[in-house]
């Protein structure tokens, strides 16, 4: 069996133009049932066709790979994460350069998220590496960005020095209108008050943005945590909630008027939440070769110290952190149910919140809020593309889009945590160096 895996992983390696994958059972995310026995031809990057290998016809000089007996599935598309800032287990925006950037990106590959979308805590320097990106064919994750956010002066939210902290809808115009030139993929916003410790961006301020960037032609996400937050802004017209309401069940009212105005729950960001207690002891991960592959031996041996455990269990909040995630799966779960258009999300990046691994731990929470592995891959490929506006490229595994996908040797759809039997990754048609 190994040397199979050998051959394997050489031929996937391989850089030819047109390449040919056969006999892999294909899970191409637009919902359907998977296709057994399936083949696939990719040109250039491309898909040019899917089916059945009894209809195979190779072209000529083709690389033909047997991929007998595994799953291929596209790549995870993660609608909220941030790159870029964290070396270890500090935030700081000096680390923000194009070497820990990529090096963010290519963790992500390695763990078979193949786009990520970074909600504004980025510098000018992430437009350089994402147009790169889009004016050829990417060797990393791909990077769509929100540039800089707003978060409201002294208030929570964003990175000191980085995102925009207006203070008056005056201020508005011209820092959406400088987004706009910069041609972010979203607008993003912080409405919190960090669990009351903080001031809030005043709705006024926040509408204010959603009204500008609507001119632009421009979609607004926002971080939300109080149901009542989430209802103005999804009544003004934003565009996407980044997390769960996370203060009590959501309502009929947001529910109808997220469906009215096409408001997406973009992401949940269940391992967001799991993150802010689950350090408090020895969290069964630590030991994961899956995780510990990606997490340098000193992060490691903290996480792991008892001290640190001790100091995650005197947060003044701690308590309320454990029902804060219960509360958040029921109502994705009730907004998933009630048809509300959702996506998939992490908020990975920031400290103890980690790139790749905790992608694939927010699908297992999914389903353990009662979603389908089916729905929980849907939202992390067909409709993350969708929200992204990049349908005709991203998230399934159809003819014209992109071969952004991941081998599996294991049925993700008999079991979520079969995405982590990952043996290979493609983006754009090319095997990743993890």
């Amino acid at each position: 069996m190994k040397w199979m895996l050998l051959l394997l992983t050489a031929a996937l390696s391989a850089d030819a133009e047109v390449k040919v994958i056969k006999n892999f059972t294909l899970i191409d995310g637009a919902g359907g049932p998977p296709l057994a026995n399936a083949a696939m031809i990719v040109n250039d990057g491309r898909i040019q066709w899917t089916g059945p290998a009894a209809q195979l016809k190779p072209p000529a000089g083709a690389e033909v790979i047997d991929l007998s007996g595994r799953f291929v599935m596209p790549g995870l598309i993660n609608l909220h994460g941030h790159v870029g800032n964290v070396v270890g287990l500090t935030q700081d925006a000096k680390f923000f350069t194009r070497e820990n950037i990529q090096k963010n990106l290519r963790t992500y590959a390695s763990y078979g998220v193949t786009t990520v979308l970074s909600m504004g805590t980025e510098q000018n320097s992430i437009f350089p590496i994402r147009d790169e990106q889009r004016s050829g064919r990417p060797t990393m994750t791909r990077i769509y960005t929100a540039g800089r956010g707003f978060a409201f002066k002294g208030g929570y939210g964003g990175l000191p020095g980085v995102t925009f902290a207006p203070t008056s809808t005056a201020e508005i115009p011209s820092e959406v209108a400088e987004l706009a030139s910069q041609k972010v993929d979203i607008v993003k916003i912080w409405v919190d008050d960090h669990m009351g410790h903080m001031k809030k961006m005043p709705f006024p301020i926040s509408k204010a943005i959603i009204d500008a960037a609507r001119q632009h032609n421009l979609h607004v996400a926002a971080h939300v945590f109080y149901l009542q937050d989430a209802q103005q802004l999804t009544d003004a017209g934003v565009y996407g909630l980044a997390h769960s309401v996370r203060d009590q069940p959501v309502s009929q009212a947001l529910i109808d008027s997220m469906k009215k105005h096409g408001t997406w729950q973009m992401a949940a960001t269940l391992s967001r939440e799991l993150s802010t207690f689950v350090y408090a002891k020895p969290a069964p991960f630590l030991n994961d070769p899956f995780f510990t592959r990606s997490v340098a031996p000193d992060v490691l041996a903290k996480l792991k110290s008892p001290e640190y455990q001790k100091s995650i269990a005197a947060d003044e909040d701690f308590a309320r952190y454990a029902p804060i995630l219960e509360t958040a799966k029921k109502n994705f779960k009730k907004l998933v149910d009630s048809g509300v258009k959702y996506g998939f999300g992490t908020d990975t990046g920031p400290p103890g919140r980690f790139p790749g691994y905790f992608e694939h731990l927010e699908l297992q929470l999914e389903v353990e809020a009662g979603l389908t592995p089916q729905q929980a891959i849907l939202g992390a490929t067909r409709n993350a593309a969708e929200f992204l506006g990049s349908s005709n490229d991203l998230g399934t595994l159809q003819k014209g889009r992109w071969a952004d996908l991941i081998v599996l040797r294991n049925n993700p759809l008999a079991d979520i945590k079969n995405t982590r039997a990952i043996e290979a990754v493609w983006i754009a048609g090319r095997a990743i160096k993890p």
